[in-house]
This record gives structure tokens, C-alpha cells and sequence, in this order.
């Protein structure tokens, strides 16, 4: 297996204006004259990890990473106002420009494979090529799994998920939940992002991981994490229902890898099928043994191997 490279320092970073409300973090590493790779976080509201960089051979790629509006190290945290798809796609041509860069590959797992896929066929005239991880499309069906289905492998985890919204509202979940995380009383508002962040933490590897689990219900990545997730499932993530499908001929010319875990609660492997069904030029990895989270072995060990494979693909 490929490992992880090791712990590297950004030798560039700076917050990029994108609108009056909205500044975006962003961070460049590896070689500045390098392949250059977009790494894209999930969540929505996740945040970039400084691990994330390692996944990127420093002698080869001008890796970038930047934390999506509302997002991490971006401000303001949690922010819904004007944050759409949309401004996500627009805020990376914008920093596409601000960096001088032509095209480069792009990289997204979970929610990162629905904006890779958004941004590439809003600009494929920009896009190199695609590595996609844990495919997630958007769908209501794909929500519905969320909210619902993945409590059906971790009972106990859905049982606390649902224990803070009354029997009366939890006909309609997500509204329940995005009523207190909207909340601006703090007491309210935080021990639902807490929850929120818990649950999809503990269904996202076949093993649970007490660091994720305590790393996504803490307040700083739960605040932004639980609170953009609702705001995008509530509005479908502001794309027509199967929009990313049905636009994938745009992209079929771009070379594309499609990795995904075969026991994937959050993101179950049938939407990953479908995609490679409409795509059949891309390359379709199903990792038997792994779940939905970027840091298990298999899953891993293939996206290292497609980083470097892209070495000698990207034109």
C-alpha cells in the first residue's frame, strides 16, 4: 500500500475577498512549478484537515486546499447567507485566477465529488482530469439514506441522532433540525450540531474511530459541518434533482477515476454504479472491505495509486 507522504507546510496561504460577507482560506503545497491538484473537502462545512495535504507527492504536485465558504478557516464560520453551489463553483474559478493557474486535476471525496463534479461541467475547459471518492450526488433519495437508511446498520447511533427533536416533529427531520441549527440562541443551536456531526461521524468507516467521532461533534467543526449540511440538503443542494448525471457527457472526454467503498453507509456504492454506468470511460474502483471514510487502507491505498498513476495521464 501507499503510504501517506509526510506532514508538509503550506508554503503559501492567504484569505481571498470573494464578496462583501465572505473571505475564503486557502493554502498552496508541494512545488510551486508543479502538476497542479484541487483538493476538494467534504461536508459541505467540513474543513480541510492538514493531513489532506499528504496526499499529494510534494516533488511532483502544486497541490492547492482551501476551506469552501463558511467553512474551517474561512469566515464567517457557518455563514449560510449567499452560499450556494453555485458560489462554490464560482469561488473556484476565482481562486483558479488568483493563482495564475491554467487547469489542473481535481480531487473530491464525498460532498467533494458533487462540487468536482458541479465545478467540471460548469468548466471543463479547466479541468485536467478527476479523482472521486465516495460519490454523492445530491438526490433526494441520497438525503433520504442519510437521515434515515444509515440508522438502520447503527441503530443506537440513530436513536441518539433523534433523541433531542420531540416524537411530533421527527415525521420531518431535517426541517426539526434545521430549525435548532438556525437557531441563534447558542444552548439551542449547538448541542444540535453536535448531534448531527456525531451521527455522521459514527457511520462514516466500518470502524468507528473515536478521533472522528470527537473531532466531528466538537463545536469548532460541528458548527459549520451540521449547519451547511442542513442548508444544502433543505434546498437540494441548489441543483435540479439528477443534474450531475444527466451533465456528465460535458466531462466524458476528461480523464476520471471513480473510487468507492463497498460497505459505504453515508454514501451507498449504488450511486457510485450509476455514475460509472453514465460515465463509461472512467475508471470504476469499488474497494471491497471499506466504508465511506478517505482514511481507510483500501481506500486510501487507491487514491495513492491514482495520484500517481495521473503522473503520467494529465496532458
Amino acid at each position: 500500500m501507499l503510504m501517506l507522504y509526510p506532514p508538509i507546510t503550506p508554503y503559501a496561504s492567504g484569505m481571498l475577498p470573494l464578496d462583501a460577507l465572505h473571505q475564503m482560506y486557502w493554502e498552496q503545497c508541494g512545488r510551486p512549478d508543479g502538476q497542479p491538484v484541487l483538493y476538494l473537502h467534504g461536508g459541505p462545512g467540513d474543513g480541510c484537515a492538514p493531513a489532506s495535504r499528504q496526499l499529494f507527492d510534494p516533488g511532483f504536485y502544486r497541490a492547492v486546499l482551501f476551506d469552501q465558504r463558511g467553512s474551517g478557516r474561512s469566515v464567517p464560520r457557518g455563514e449560510l447567507r449567499d452560499n450556494t453551489t453555485l458560489h462554490l463553483v464560482a469561488d473556484i474559478e476565482r481562486l483558479r485566477v488568483h493563482l495564475g493557474i491554467e487547469r489542473w486535476l481535481v480531487f473530491g471525496g464525498s460532498w467533494g465529488s458533487t462540487l468536482a463534479l458541479a465545478y467540471a461541467q460548469a468548466h471543463p475547459q479547466r479541468v485536467q482530469g478527476l479523482i472521486l471518492r465516495g460519490i454523492f450526488l445530491g438526490r433526494q433519495s441520497e438525503i433520504d439514506w442519510f437521515l434515515h437508511g444509515m440508522g438502520q446498520f447503527y441503530p443506537e447511533e440513530w436513536q441518539r441522532f433523534v433523541a433531542p427533536i420531540p416524537q411530533d416533529e421527527r415525521q420531518d427531520l431535517l426541517q426539526a433540525y434545521y430549525r435548532r441549527l438556525c437557531d441563534p440562541d447558542p444552548a439551542v443551536h449547538l448541542p444540535a450540531c453536535r448531534s448531527w456531526g456525531r451521527y455522521e461521524a459514527a457511520c462514516v468507516a466500518i470502524r468507528q474511530r473515536p478521533e472522528a467521532i470527537a473531532r466531528a461533534s466538537s463545536e469548532y467543526v460541528a458548527l459549520s459541518l451540521a449547519r451547511l449540511e442542513a442548508h444544502y440538503f433543505v434546498n437540494h443542494i441548489f441543483l435540479p434533482e439528477g443534474q450531475l448525471l444527466q451533465q456528465v457527457e460535458r466531462i466524458r472526454h476528461l480523464p476520471a477515476v471513480i473510487v468507492q467503498g463497498r460497505y459505504d453507509l453515508v454514501c451507498p456504492p449504488v450511486t457510485a454504479c450509476e455514475l460509472a454506468q453514465h460515465w463509461p470511460e472512467a475508471a470504476f474502483h469499488l474497494v471491497e472491505v471499506a466504508g465511506h471514510s478517505l482514511w481507510e487502507d483500501g481506500i486510501l491505498s487507491v487514491l495513492m495509486q491514482q495520484l500517481e498513476s495521473f503522473k503520467h495521464r494529465v496532458d
